[in-house]
């Protein structure tokens, strides 16, 4: 068995490197994707005529920063990989960190909201409450995190990339445990019977008081 640091770097190096080796393809099967109630549902909660800082957790190539830089928001990206960080900056024009989940190193209140469409759930259990605790010292009060991610049950590689699925009961600990509560949630996509619906969507806020 291999020391958990081991562990913990094989999994970043691998699944990171998947989507090098993949981005191309991943970008062409995903620019186009209906994403319209994940934005919807971020920004809700927000005041329609605030310009916020966001960060876009897991930007791949930038579609999304994209789209909030369109809506005349201040879109910041972060991905691991190298490539998908390069595509990014050349498609939005904004700034895109290039640092991985486990080595987030993210100013204090930053940020109004974070969107994490199809990314955390590529972070391990184990570190998963560092990852949210590193989130919500991102954010400023009140702030909401985004996140979409295959609903499932347990963890470990699908190919050359390593996923932690979890259903809601389970994703509600894990972000009341590093301060945030649930305001909203669902299935996508939307107008499917609950199994042709994979994905589960949240929306959650910095607790109060």
């Amino acid at each position: 068995m291999k020391p958990e640091a081991e562990q913990l770097a094989e999994i970043e190096s691998v699944t990171l490197g998947h989507y090098n080796r993949h981005a191309e393809s991943y970008w062409h099967g995903t620019k186009e994707h209906d994403v319209a109630q994940n934005y919807a549902a971020f920004l809700a909660p927000f005041p329609s005529d605030k310009q916020l800082d966001i960060l876009d957790l897991g930007c791949g190539p930038g579609r999304d920063v994209h789209y909030f830089k369109s809506l005349g928001h201040r879109p910041v990206g972060l991905d691991g990989s190298e490539i998908f960080c390069r595509m990014a900056r050349a498609y939005t024009g904004c700034e895109i960190l290039q640092q991985t989940f486990l080595g987030l190193t993210l100013a204090s209140q930053a940020f109004d909201g974070i969107f994490a469409n199809a990314a955390l759930f590529h972070v391990p259990s184990q570190q998963l409450p560092t990852v949210l605790n590193k989130l919500h010292e991102a954010l400023r009060p009140d702030g909401i995190l985004f996140i979409s991610n295959p609903r499932g049950n347990g963890e470990g590689w699908s190919g050359q990339r390593y996923g932690h699925f979890m259903q809601i009961d389970t994703s509600v600990q894990y972000l009341s445990a590093a301060g945030f509560s649930v305001l909203d949630y669902y299935y996508r996509p939307a107008g499917k019977p609950g199994q042709e619906q994979p994905w589960l969507a949240i929306v959650a806020q910095m607790k109060t008081g």
